[in-house]
C-alpha cells in the first residue's frame, strides 16, 4: 500500500513539474510573440527614441560647433519624433549597409538626402517625395568651362559616395570612380587634387561648394539627372503613412517651409497633399 502510495504521490509530482514547465514556456512564447508583434510606432515610442541613420550631408543632416546634428532633414526628424512623444537620436551609417541596418532595428530610419531609387522602394517602405534633387558634377573652377557636356567628363577620375545615386550616375556613364564613404569625402578629394572631379547632390553643392563656403575654389557645372528624396523605414512599417501625414500637416501650416528656409533649401521642397 505504502509503496502504490508514494509511486501515486511521485507520478503527481511528475505531472505538476512538467505542467509547470509547459506554463513557463507557453508565457515566454507568448511575451516573444507579444514583442514581435509590435508595430514599428509602438516599438519607437516603448524605446523612447526615433534612431535616425544617417551621413554627414550638408544642408541635410550635419554638426554645428556644439557638436549638434543640425540640417534641414534633422530638424524635421527632430520635430517628427516630437511629435511622437520620442527623441531623435542620430546614427551615421555605412551608406552601402542602409537596408541592413534598418533590418536589423540599428537604426528606424533613413533620412538623409536619400534619392528613390527602384532599389531603395523596393527594399525599403518609403514615404512620398519631400524634396528635388539633381547629380551634379563638381570640378575645379579655374577648369569648369571645360566640362559642360557629359561627353567632355569621359578622361575625367571621378569620386563618387558608395551606394549612392552619383555612384549610379558614374556607371551608366561609363566613368571612371573611386567610391568613398560619404559625399563630404567626395568633395575632399578634389579639394586634395586625388580626384579630377566629384559628384553629388545639387543640394548638397549648392551648400558646400562656391564663394563663401569652405570649398571657394570649386565649383558644379552639368546636373546629370532629376530625382526626389524620400525618407525609409522597415518594410510594412507604420510610421511611414505617419510620417507621410505630417509632412503634410507641417507642409500645411508652413512649419516645413520655415526649415527648408533655414538652410536654404526652400526651392526644392515638394508640396504636400
Amino acid at each position: 500500500m505504502k509503496k502504490i502510495t508514494a509511486l501515486a504521490l511521485t507520478s503527481a509530482m511528475a505531472l505538476s513539474l512538467a505542467a509547470c514547465g509547459g506554463s513557463s514556456s507557453d508565457t515566454k512564447k507568448s511575451d516573444s510573440s507579444k514583442s514581435s508583434s509590435k508595430s514599428d510606432i509602438e516599438y519607437v515610442q516603448d524605446k523612447g527614441t526615433l534612431v535616425v541613420g544617417i551621413t554627414d550631408f550638408e544642408p541635410m543632416d550635419y554638426k554645428n560647433d556644439k557638436d549638434e546634428w543640425i540640417g534641414f532633414d534633422a530638424d524635421m526628424a527632430k520635430a517628427f519624433a516630437k511629435s511622437l512623444g520620442v527623441d531623435a537620436e542620430f546614427v551615421e551609417i555605412d551608406w552601402d549597409n542602409k537596408v541592413m541596418e534598418l533590418d536589423g532595428k540599428t537604426i528606424d530610419c533613413v533620412w538623409n538626402g536619400m534619392t528613390l531609387t527602384d532599389e531603395v522602394t523596393s527594399s525599403m517602405s518609403c514615404t512620398n517625395a519631400y524634396c528635388n534633387n539633381a547629380q551634379v558634377v563638381v570640378v575645379p573652377s579655374d577648369v569648369a568651362d571645360q566640362y559642360q557636356d557629359t561627353d567632355s567628363l569621359k578622361d575625367l577620375t571621378f569620386a563618387v559616395e558608395s551606394g549612392s545615386a552619383g555612384e549610379t550616375q558614374a556607371q551608366e556613364l561609363g566613368l571612371n570612380y573611386t567610391a568613398v564613404t560619404a559625399q563630404s569625402d567626395a568633395l575632399m578629394e578634389v579639394a586634395a587634387g586625388t580626384s579630377d572631379a566629384a559628384i553629388i547632390d545639387s543640394l548638397m553643392a549648392a551648400a558646400m561648394v562656391g564663394e563663401g563656403t569652405g570649398y571657394t575654389n570649386l565649383t558644379y557645372t552639368i546636373g546629370l539627372n532629376d530625382e526626389e528624396y524620400g525618407v525609409g523605414f522597415r518594410k510594412g512599417s507604420d510610421l511611414t503613412e505617419e510620417l507621410n501625414n505630417f509632412f503634410k500637416s507641417s507642409y500645411a501650416d508652413g512649419s516645413m517651409e520655415q526649415i527648408a528656409e533655414k538652410y536654404g533649401v526652400q526651392a526644392a521642397v515638394v508640396e504636400q497633399k
